[in-house]
């Protein structure tokens, strides 16, 4: 999708879109863009719930510190030794997630660029009203969105799976079209899911590269009230994006976010109505030709869902 995401105005310039949509991020901590990546890349021995932030503006992100992998991310929440002394051996993670729900929600549909009138219809979502979803935007070779967004989204519910998480999809190439924003949100609350995320990937100007994790602004409007799930959201949004820096090596955006590949933003319906702790990823941009060369690659997309995954697994053992 563009930058403005996946509930943009198709008859608004792409750029100028963009712009209006950016969040300003002021004074990041020195050195932060490589100073994060470094710590995302090799976590850290404190506690992943004390997190120093440098100071933003009101509706901002942060420059984040990475999640942090400790002690505690052991299913028994210990790092304890054996009584010869000697370090007692890790722990199987497998089916470390039992009972936790997580939804993955495959930004657009395959289908939706022939139901123009039903995409188009608008929909509440709070704060104003929306289209119900969009094509998305696709590569200059015509690879789309909405098929980047379904392999991706299916490679994470396998590594999900794997760890023993419940895992629901928002759509699985298996509608006409949509579902519509309201609906994507209504899921994630209807199943009281631990963690949702929803997958995409940016469409804007060459030269524009990297990723980003959208955030959801502080919203009480209508039918919308995302007070409840911001803290967790950012916490959320932040163990993916350092899961993400460590399985793919991307960078974080070089054209939001101020280096810290998260960004906050209050028009995203599907953020907006969410009641449960919910971000989207922007996986690359589609349109500059080496992270497009990135995002068609199958090997590549694995990596992104395990990322992805990482970050989910991270946030959930908490």
């Amino acid at each position: 999708m563009s930058y403005t995401g996946p509930e943009f105005d198709s008859s608004t310039p792409r750029r100028s879109r963009r712009r209006a949509a950016t969040v300003a991020v002021a004074a990041l901590v020195p050195g932060a863009l490589l100073g994060w990546a470094v710590y995302a890349a090799v976590g850290d021995s404190g506690s992943g719930a004390e997190r120093t932030e440098a100071k933003a503006p009101s509706g901002a992100p942060s420059a984040p510190s990475a999640p942090a992998s400790s002690p505690s991310d052991s299913p028994s929440g210990e790092n304890s030794s054996s009584s010869d002394g000697k370090p007692a051996p890790a722990p199987s993670r497998a089916g470390s997630l039992q009972g936790k729900v997580v939804v993955i929600d495959p930004g657009h549909n395959p289908h939706n660029f022939a139901h123009p009138a039903e995409i188009n219809r608008k929909v509440d979502i709070g704060t104003t009203q929306k289209e119900c979803d969009t094509t998305g935007t696709a590569t200059n070779a015509g690879y789309t969105e909405a098929e980047f967004t379904l392999d991706v989204a299916r490679r994470l519910r396998t590594a999900l799976q794997e760890q023993g998480a419940t895992v629901r999809l928002t759509q699985n190439g298996d509608r006409a079209y949509g579902p519509c924003i309201d609906e994507r949100a209504r899921i994630g609350n209807e199943e009281k899911a631990d963690a949702v995320v929803s997958i995409h990937a940016d469409g804007s100007g060459t030269g524009n590269r990297g990723f980003h994790v959208i955030l959801p602004a502080s919203v009480h409007a209508g039918a919308a009230d995302t007070r409840p799930i911001v803290a967790p959201s950012r916490e959320l949004g932040a163990r993916i994006a350092g899961g993400f820096v460590r399985a793919t090596g991307s960078a974080p955006s070089n054209y939001v976010g101020g280096g810290t590949g998260l960004v906050t933003r209050q028009d995203l319906g599907g953020l907006n109505l969410s009641t449960v702790p919910k971000v989207f990823i922007e996986c690359g941009n589609m349109r500059d030709s080496k992270d497009a060369a990135l995002l068609i690659s199958g090997a590549w997309r694995q990596k992104a869902a395990q990322g992805i995954s990482e970050g989910i697994v991270s946030f959930l053992r908490g």
